[in-house]
């Protein structure tokens, strides 16, 4: 009886082992094909009302395993930001403005990015900010081979979004910003009082969707058929157009993008061998 008993033990202790090495191993290919990234927040030129859209954005990017905050806290005006900084671990950096007219914010949150650059710990990093003083860093990051996601508002200079593999537009994180009391901007609606009455904005109506550009990208990537892949003809726009988001023009991905224009573009979804479908998509050419 010990002996079967003993049998039985050893057989499920190695089967309860077995699917062990198993979780562990799928835990440990999981960790590794997201990227680390080191996500440095300007608290001047960015709002605190972003901060639930703004990680559940990065999320999509990979793992935020570090976050930085950077700016005075020693005055009211990031009031909003001390709220949300327990919430979502987010590590102030304190910067005294030593000198009227320089941003000593900027520098030390440049000074930061290099040395967490050099420790070799990080795939990518996230800059939360509309200055186009860190128009250089982005550019050195992605020099190193990292990836570089920026987030900031509409008006964030041309050069800082170009140097960035990615750039999100703040307003589609949060599309409430764009709210008035008494002629105050969404930047300075953080250290306002929540309970007081504030005055939606008129809805903006979404630009229309660019599709002579989409329709070039297409092109240049299709097959002889005509046919380009969805995957790769979102990457290439990127590229190009690194502030491109389906979102800006109302549409939540490129698919429903692509879809939502049936005189210029067609869809075709393809099984695979493995049970699943690929997307395609093709320009309607003028008079075929």
């Amino acid at each position: 009886m010990r002996g079967r008993l003993s049998i039985r033990y050893r057989v499920a202790m190695a089967v309860w082992l077995c699917f062990y090495s198993r979780m562990t191993m799928a835990t440990i290919t999981s960790n590794h094909t997201q990227k680390h990234l080191a996500v440095l927040i300007d608290a001047d030129n960015a709002p605190a009302a972003i901060v639930e859209g703004l990680f559940e954005e990065i999320a999509k990017y990979g793992i935020a395993s570090v976050k930085r905050i950077y700016g005075d806290w020693t005055g009211p005006q990031l009031g909003g930001w001390k709220k949300v900084l327990l919430d979502h671990s987010i590590q102030p950096i304190q910067q005294f403005a030593y000198t009227k007219g320089k941003n000593a914010t900027d520098s030390a949150l440049i000074i930061d990015a290099m040395d967490l650059l050099y420790t070799r710990r990080f795939d990518g990093f996230c800059l939360v900010s509309s200055d186009s003083d860190f128009t250089r860093l982005a550019s050195r990051l992605r020099e190193e081979g990292l990836t570089v996601y920026g987030f900031g508002e509409e008006k964030t200079p041309k050069p800082f979004v170009a140097a960035c593999d990615k750039f999100i537009y703040i307003e589609l994180l949060r599309e409430d910003l764009a709210v008035t009391h008494n002629g105050d901007s969404p930047s300075d609606l953080m250290t306002l009082d929540s309970a007081k009455p504030v005055h939606t904005a008129e809805p903006v109506k979404k630009p229309k969707a660019p599709v002579s550009f989409i329709a070039k990208v297409m092109d240049d990537i299709a097959d002889e058929d005509g046919w380009a892949h969805l995957s790769a003809l979102g990457t290439n726009i990127t590229k190009l157009r690194p502030a491109f988001d389906p979102r800006t023009h109302g549409y939540k991905k490129l698919s429903d993008l692509i879809k939502g224009q049936p005189h210029a573009f067609e869809l075709q979804a393809r099984g695979t061998s493995g049970g699943t479908s690929v997307m395609y998509a093709r320009h309607k050419q003028p008079g075929k």
